[in-house]
């Protein structure tokens, strides 16, 4: 979220930081959220003769765009309100996701980066050791905050002695050079995936059709692209659902369990909010299920749940009944039916249709009810696309 600090207002209360900061009192925007910050109740403590804003960059998707995959999200237009309260001089903006996330190893140490920041710029009237000890007595993740903490004061105080250490530690943490886009590199980075996700035959399933349709689009639409590195990423996110051995795998990882122990300090124990078959109810009030908390002893069912993946799909499919799981698997099938039906009728003319139709998937995200109605509306789309497909000119090969 954002805050705004302000200074008290006379009378009785001299001196006092009250709940809310008036119109155009705010010293300090401290912004973690881009969209949060941006919004009036923020916007409307500003001045720009007194108050700074330090805002994370970092442009986090909302809710909304789980609602509608198409929603552009444009960080100038988020920026505009705040740069319109703050002089020029007085605006600091600096993706601090991605720079905790690449030189501390966790997003999570974004927030006190902005702290330090600020703090280095003048914008928070507290003592280092103030807000170190803060963190002390908080005695969550403590020598992880401190860090953070003293990024964002070497941010403030030297821009580019912080790029440079950027560039020289973050390789070693995350990659700065984006992987290979070549389709080979493509399905093979999924191809890996579905072995761990699956098996080696699950992820031949999707090798095969890949390939196949890879071959079809060189020989039927010649010098035009497109076609096959929709099928690999969208016949992928069919294949790759999120099912219940799959939560088990992901949460019984290794990766998992360090990724928790570099985060946090001293004793402390995992929770996790979940919404398990038969013992779920809906929401009297939305009709939607509800989430449950759960203790770490989760942990071990996970665990269980991962080794029993090899019955995804089967006849002893425990979860193979559920109406998300079956129209999971129906979705496969009839992607591969799509998939079909394109490579009969696929030409130079209906190429553009083609790619389309096959990446049709992409707009199909979220779970639950979420998901079911952005469903129709791809189901929609699709029933446009496919009277089109089949009016156009049919490939000479094909028709002979």
């Amino acid at each position: 979220g954002s805050v705004s600090a302000g200074e008290g207002s006379g009378g009785a209360g001299e001196g006092l930081i009250g709940a809310r900061v008036g119109l155009a009192e705010a010293d300090l925007l401290l912004g973690c959220d881009l969209v949060t910050a941006a919004e009036k109740d923020s916007i409307f403590t500003l001045d720009p003769g007194r108050s700074r804003a330090v805002v994370n960059s970092w442009l986090q998707p909302t809710a909304q765009f789980q609602l509608d995959p198409s929603l552009a999200l444009d960080r100038e237009a988020e920026l505009r309100p705040i740069r319109a309260g703050v002089a020029p001089e007085h605006l600091h903006a600096l993706d601090a996701t991605s720079l905790a996330r690449d030189l501390l190893g966790n997003t999570l140490g974004a927030n006190f980066l902005l702290v330090g920041y600020a703090l280095q710029a003048g914008g928070l009237p507290l003592s280092l050791a103030a807000i170190e000890r803060a963190i002390e007595l908080n005695g969550q993740a403590v020598e992880f905050n401190k860090r953070a903490l003293a990024l964002g004061r070497l941010a403030a105080h030297d821009w580019a002695a912080l790029e440079a250490l950027h560039e020289s530690t973050a390789p070693a943490l995350t990659p700065r050079v984006p992987a290979a886009q070549t389709l080979e590199a493509i399905t093979q980075r999924r191809v890996e995936f579905l072995t761990e996700y699956q098996d080696r035959a699950y992820a031949s399933r999707y090798y095969r059709l890949v390939q196949r349709v890879r071959d079809a689009e060189r020989e039927q639409a010649r010098g035009l692209d497109g076609l096959a590195d929709a099928v690999a990423r969208n016949y992928f996110k069919l294949l790759a659902y999120k099912d219940e051995y799959e939560v088990g795998r992901l949460h019984s990882s290794p990766a998992f369990r360090e990724q928790l122990e570099r985060t946090f300090e001293g004793d402390w124990q995992p929770r996790f909010h979940l919404a398990p078959p038969l013992l779920s109810r809906p929401d009297p009030r939305t009709g939607h299920v509800r989430k449950r908390e759960f203790g770490p002893w989760v942990l071990h069912l996970f665990r269980v749940l991962a080794r029993l993946k090899r019955l995804r799909g089967t006849a002893f499919d425990p979860f193979g009944w559920l109406p998300d799981r079956k129209l999971e698997r129906r979705l496969i099938a009839d992607y591969e039916r799509l998939v079909d039906e394109i490579l009969a009728r696929l030409g130079p003319d209906n190429h553009a249709v083609a790619v389309e139709l096959a990446a049709l998937p992409d707009q199909v995200r979220g779970f639950g009810h979420v998901k079911l109605r952005q469903l129709e509306a791809a189901r929609k789309r699709e029933a446009e696309l496919l009277v089109r497909l089949r009016a156009e000119i049919v490939p000479a090969a094909v028709a002979a």
